[in-house]
């Protein structure tokens, strides 16, 4: 690949481009040496190639004066299918400088880790021959049990494994920690069974089988086998179907339909419905004893969470989108003045992020890394590019698993395929742990940095609830940016399942041998792909912005659209947004029917909503607002109906200032003349107990009094009989 090391070194400046001038092409085995002396100096060390970064590694340890990898760790970065093998690579110079510059920002900072342990309990669920099948090539390295779902198959003879028999009801847990419970509603205790083969030999309808159990549609019941049992009392027509629940620190499930139907099932839990994903499965339980650990890939806010008060639901976006079912509501918690919220539990969550995008409020974040942090690698992308020379930059956001296996393929057919481009000059791949991690306010955070597009590459990875919820999130930021004037398609989805499949197969396949003087055959999912990544440009800003991502996420979109204003051509007072994925919007409040309760001002969790102690009102901060429901759901006048839109009025202003939606007189006690309520929901009180027998006379005239009053009033009255007089 045609490589400018002089070129490189200006775009990054003196200090980033150290080293630059000097292009290794054969790096790794002829030119190794070069490599060892770099790795003597006491400077950072980055090696523009990830193939044989297991040889650099290597090679490093064995170079005598060289530093500890563990005070100044070797960092690696691939230039080589994400930008030289491309039909772009003359123009690519820009993005190598980019990717070079990104790839030299220090590491995120470590975040608390969430913890397994696993003793080798290992349980496989399914018919005999499957499971024995499966557990020997299990029992060297774990403890096997086995719980038969169904009868049919041969048990040996000898008890070398715990056998339950039953049917499963349910699975739950994680590594280390599965609770699993079946119902064992067979006539045969496999406990007690000996094995003696007695009752198989009696059964005139063969109705048992070397599995030990009783088929019952075939059995007449003429109970022959009960006889030949007596002195085990293995066999029982009679007895109570036990429900049963042992703990386990793995399972296998060998059913055809997986007992536990999530596209993130927990870790510890592998399904196994053909040989090839036996033995994929069976080489990962085998490595699953001892002490794990993993990211908690999560921040929680409860504070600020949009999801329910006083017993109240709002929004529900990041419980509807958890594919691992890791996240639940918890409206009832106790002692909490901000009400219940939600619960994540940390030992399902896989990391996917999709709730953090789809969080409106930012209560949830992901945090490996931050989004501040991954802001900042953006920001250095799109910064160096642009200063290299390079227009009308892509950001393309990608898994580092399959997504990073698909620009690999694409890389390697560019090379020997004319038919495909590879991935394009102006398209900058960034790499993420999951591509569902990053939202709306990063997508717009980048287009202000002076993208021109983002573009999120999806792979069987992505449940199709995180597609849906990505598209719902880019339909937003799309029309924000259509209705700043700025042209074309800025947000899209690429790619698919098909060709992750594809290129995860190539990656274990290794390179295809294509005949001397055959043409290469790439698969149409791959050229589906390439002929996607070459679509037309969008408009950008003038001025790239300099603001910095912040932790929180409302405070990100605010600086975004901020910018997006400035270099805008015209800014509209408003912008209607799609429901339900709008997390900007305002409230429209019936004031004939809205009697000032202020039970809304108590449900907000955003101090959107506002009263006023020296009158009856009520007043809104539209930039507050998270679109979340809770002051409609709260209204017990069906008052509020929720108005998804982008307010840009005055500047922007008008987002930020409180506007009054409702006020009325209020009405003042008859007593003591002290303001308690509006006049609207006093005669309203009257007119519905005026022919209730306990509020006649003086009684009625109390309820035109204060709290205060009423009291006095009430031990003032001669008449009035109390408890006390009773």
């Amino acid at each position: 690949m045609p490589l400018d090391g002089p070129a490189l070194a200006r775009a990054l400046g003196p200090e980033a481009g150290r080293g630059l001038d000097t292009v290794h092409s054969t790096l790794c085995r002829r030119e190794a040496g070069a490599f060892q002396r770099a790795s003597k100096d006491g400077a950072d060390l980055l090696v523009a190639c990830t193939q044989e970064s297991r040889l650099f590694l290597e090679l490093a340890e064995a170079t005598e004066g060289a530093r500890g990898r563990a005070e100044r760790p070797i960092r690696f970065v691939n230039i080589r299918e994400t930008a030289g093998w491309s039909k772009d690579a003359a123009a690519a110079t820009p993005k190598i400088a980019a990717l070079i510059a990104a790839a030299q920002r220090p590491e995120p900072e470590p975040v608390p880790t969430v913890s397994y342990v696993s003793a080798g309990r290992v349980l496989v669920i399914g018919s005999a021959e499957p499971a024995l099948r499966a557990a020997a090539m299990l029992a060297d390295k774990l403890d096997v049990s086995l719980l038969l779902a169904q009868p049919g198959g041969t048990l040996p003879q000898a008890r070398t494994m715990n056998v339950h028999a039953g049917r499963l009801t349910r699975i739950a847990g994680w590594l280390g920690a599965f609770e699993v419970s079946w119902s064992s509603d067979n006539p045969i205790d496999l406990d007690l069974c000996t094995r003696c083969n007695a009752c198989i030999d009696v059964c005139p309808e063969q109705a048992i089988d070397f599995s030990y159990q009783i088929e019952l549609d075939k059995c007449t019941g003429h109970r022959d086998c009960v006889r030949v049992c007596a002195a085990a009392g293995a066999i029982d027509f009679g007895r109570t179907p036990a429900e049963v629940s042992e703990s386990f620190d793995l399972v296998l499930d060998l059913g055809a339909v997986p007992a536990i139907a999530l596209h993130q099932p927990p870790q510890g839990y592998f399904h196994a419905a053909d040989d090839a994903s036996l033995v994929d499965a069976v080489l990962q339980l085998r490595e699953s004893v001892g002490e794990f650990e993993k990211p908690r890939f999560f921040r929680y806010k409860q504070k600020i969470c949009a999801h329910s008060r006083n017993g109240q639901i709002g929004c529900t976006a990041c419980i509807d989108v958890c594919s691992a079912e890791a996240i639940r509501s918890d409206a009832s918690m106790k002692g909490r003045t901000a009400g219940g919220g939600i619960v994540v539990e940390p030992h399902l969550c896989v990391g996917c992020g999709a709730c953090t995008t789809v969080c409106p409020s930012g209560a949830i974040s992901y945090a490996t890394p931050r989004p501040d942090e991954l802001g900042a690698r953006i920001r250095t992308l799109l910064g160096t590019y642009a200063r290299a020379g390079g227009r009308d930059a892509v950001l393309l956001i990608h898994s580092q698993g399959a997504g990073a296996q698909v620009i690999d393929a694409l890389g390697r057919a560019a090379r020997t395929d004319a038919a495909i481009h590879g991935l394009p000059a102006r398209a900058l791949p960034l790499e993420v742990w999951h591509t569902a991690s990053v939202g709306i306010d990063l997508w717009l955070a980048a287009i202000a940095y002076g993208a021109a597009q983002v573009w999120v590459l999806v792979t069987h990875e992505e449940a199709p609830v995180y597609r849906e919820a990505i598209t719902a999130q880019m339909r937003v930021a799309q029309v924000v940016l259509s209705g700043l004037g700025f042209a074309g398609e800025h947000l899209r989805i690429v790619g698919g399942g098909e060709v992750s499949r594809l290129a995860t197969h190539a990656a274990e396949a290794g390179p295809a041998r294509v005949p001397a003087g055959a043409a290469p055959r790439t698969e149409p999912a791959l050229l589906r792909l390439d002929r996607a990544l070459r679509r037309p440009s969008a408009a950008t800003v003038g001025r790239p912005a300099t603001f910095a991502v912040q932790a929180e996420k409302r405070s990100t979109l605010d600086l975004a659209i901020e910018h997006l204003m400035l270099q805008a051509a015209g800014v509209p007072d408003e912008i209607a947004l799609p429901a339900p994925a709008s997390p900007f919007g305002s409230i429209v409040v019936d004031t004939q029917a809205c009697t000032l309760c202020l039970a809304c001002v108590g449900a907000c969790p955003e101090a959107a909503l506002a009263d006023n102690a020296d009158r009856p009102q009520l007043s809104f901060i539209e930039k507050n607002c998270v679109q979340c429901g809770l002051c409609a759901s709260t209204c017990p006048e069906n008052a509020i109906a929720l108005q998804p839109r982008l307010l840009l009025a005055d500047d922007g202003k008008a987002r930020r200032q409180a506007r009054v939606l409702n006020e009325a007189e209020p009405f003042c006690c008859v007593r003591c003349a002290k303001p308690f309520g509006t006049l609207r929901a006093v005669e309203t009180m009257i007119g519905k107990l005026a022919g209730h027998s306990m509020f006649q006379g003086a009684a009625a005239e109390r309820l035109r009094m204060c709290g205060d009053c009423r009291v006095i009033d009430i031990h003032s009255d001669p008449n009035e009989v109390r408890i006390t007089d009773l």
